[in-house]
């Protein structure tokens, strides 16, 4: 025999097997075992899948689904720089004291040419890099205007899927346009500074519609009492009866963890006053019927978008480009209206 000459083992029935490359539903098969069983590399691939819009999308959503509907998806929410990631991280410490499987979702404005997330909220996180009870993930809005995309609202159900106990979703933070994580989350924590200005520009960003709690952030700074006194009366304007939520206001300082246990007993008291009102399948239902309709969406801008690539789309294109025909009538022939 020739020195170092690899000698190749004889192939078995059951190494032929190995080598045959799995189907497309045994491959989904096998991540969503993978995550199950707590393991953080299937669940990230599941979760690129979800985010990159993947073939296999349909299998995993579909089988994931029945594993779903346990966690607790709270919502933070509020301007640039009212320190909503530092809050994030200390939720996670409190809910760790607590034993609790934390998963963070952090939505970032997408860069305008690769369409990921540009902020990196992992980099801020990082003392639970070494926590398996913890995942983070960072996810861009894909130029979505309501702040959260299609693939951000799947990612939370396979999460949910994964057993972890609460997912926290940090939006971007630009303002009125966050809107959307109502229909996402069962609380919506609003996080707040005295630099955010008066109770009138709470108002106007839509903020008094979202917010199931109020936290002052950075509440050591001037005019944090103000803010506190007008938020408390801006809730106490609203109608109330006995069935009604009463909005909380409270003071932190998340750098610090000042406040912190305040506030979580507050979002404690809203997740149990969602079960008793009634509110969690309400809002389970709105959640639902926004899916299928993002899906139904989805489906048919695929569809349009293919009906423009062939001879006859094309054709109708260059009909409206000199006005012979008009977009309205031209998304008749498309579908079929």
């Amino acid at each position: 025999m020739v020195e170092n000459e690899r000698v190749t083992p004889p192939k078995t029935k059951s190494t032929e097997a190995n080598l045959k490359p799995q189907s497309g539903e045994a491959r989904v098969d096998q991540l969503i075992t993978d995550m199950r069983a707590g393991k953080r590399l299937a669940l990230a691939r599941l979760i690129s899948k979800v985010e990159n819009r993947d073939p296999d999308l349909n299998e995993v959503m579909k089988r994931i689904y029945a594993h779903s509907g346990k966690a607790q998806v709270w919502g933070i929410t509020g301007p640039p720089g009212a320190g909503k990631s530092t809050m994030v991280d200390q939720f996670a410490v409190y809910l760790r004291k607590k034993g609790k499987r934390v998963a963070i979702v952090a939505v970032d404005p997408s860069s305008p040419f690769s369409g990921g997330a540009i902020l990196g909220d992992r980099i801020r996180m990082q003392q639970h890099t070494s926590d398996e009870g913890v995942f983070i993930r960072s996810l861009g809005t894909r130029g979505k205007h309501g702040g959260l995309s299609h693939a951000t609202k799947e990612v939370v159900l396979v999460l949910d899927s994964a057993g972890f106990d609460h997912i926290l979703v940090e939006t971007a933070g630009v303002g009125q346009t966050e809107l959307d994580i109502l229909k996402l989350a069962q609380t919506v924590i609003v996080a707040l500074v005295p630099e955010s200005g008066d109770s009138i520009q709470v108002m106007k960003a839509g903020l008094m519609e979202i917010a199931d709690v109020f936290a002052v952030n950075k509440s050591d700074r001037p005019e944090a009492d103000k803010l506190v006194k007008e938020l408390i009366t801006m809730v106490g304007m609203n109608d109330h009866d006995e069935n009604s939520w009463m909005i909380p206001v409270c003071k932190t300082e998340a750098v610090r963890a000042v406040g912190i246990e305040a506030l979580m007993e507050s979002v404690d008291a809203h997740q149990a006053w969602l079960t008793k009102s009634g509110r969690r399948d309400e809002k389970s239902r709105r959640f639902l019927k926004e899916e299928v309709l993002d899906i139904l969406s989805e489906r048919l801008g695929r569809t349009v978008e293919g009906a423009f690539q062939t001879r006859s789309g094309l054709e109708l294109l260059d009909q409206m480009v000199k006005r012979q025909i008009d977009p309205y009538s031209a998304a008749d022939l498309i579908s079929g209206v």
